[in-house]
């Protein structure tokens, strides 16, 4: 699978073809036909790229825009009937990462989604995360503290990897075994020992309980 697209737009025809292309092109394609239901599907699920229409029913795509951008960092590419400067800029403005008008071609729209979740994967794939006095190889699922060796577990780095990646965005503890584990799952709980190791071992307070919910990343604390 290439990558998750959350595909926004209110025209069935248009919803359906786009994402059978996309499907065929080895995407797994979410649909919503309308804002509410984006939103709730965005803060439940994790993407590399969201194609977002403007003109929808009960949450407009600037709306939608705005509510994803308050927790996440996700790319966002504007697909509407609105050409008008006015339009692009307010939708750069409010941090849309590539914008597209209707008509349009499925060829070019397959390129410009191939060239955003390449910079989504050369911005999450950075090999060394640095936070304070900790340094994270998370490729080589190695640290240090303060320049000494840290005994820390590659799946407490798997962890840290998928909450930095989606920095924001909280994750529920049966969100996290989901993503994480393949073999056996195991208690849900376990993910709280994990957290808790991490805070320990590297001195991170940027690992936020949500509570009732999970925990998140935040990038700025």
């Amino acid at each position: 699978m290439k990558g998750r697209i959350l595909l926004v737009e209110d025209d069935e025809v248009t919803r359906e073809g786009v994402a059978e292309f996309l499907t065929v092109k080895n995407y797994e394609v979410v649909s919503a036909e309308d804002g509410e239901k984006a939103i709730s599907i965005f803060q439940n699920q994790v993407f590399d790229l969201v194609i977002l229409d403007i003109m929808l029913p009960k949450a407009d795509g600037f709306e939608v825009l705005k509510k994803i951008r308050s927790c996440n960092q996700t790319f966002v590419l504007m697909l509407t009937a609105m050409a008008d400067d006015s339009t692009q800029i307010m939708s750069f403005d409010e941090q849309a990462d590539d914008y597209m008008s209707k008509p349009f071609s499925l060829a070019i729209l397959e390129k410009r989604i191939e060239a955003l979740i390449r910079r989504s994967h050369i911005q999450h794939n950075k090999e060394e995360w640095v936070y304070g006095e900790a340094r994270v190889n998370l490729s080589g699922f190695s640290a240090t503290y303060k320049g000494q060796d840290v005994d820390i577990k590659p799946r407490e780095i798997k962890i840290l990897n998928l909450l930095i990646e989606h920095p924001g965005q909280v994750f529920s503890r049966e969100q996290i075994l989901d993503k994480l584990w393949i073999d056996e799952i195991p208690f849900d709980r376990v993910i709280d020992v994990y957290i808790k190791n991490l805070r320990k071992k590297l001195h991170l307070d940027c690992i936020k309980t949500v509570k009732s919910v999970g925990y998140k990343y935040e990038s700025e604390v």
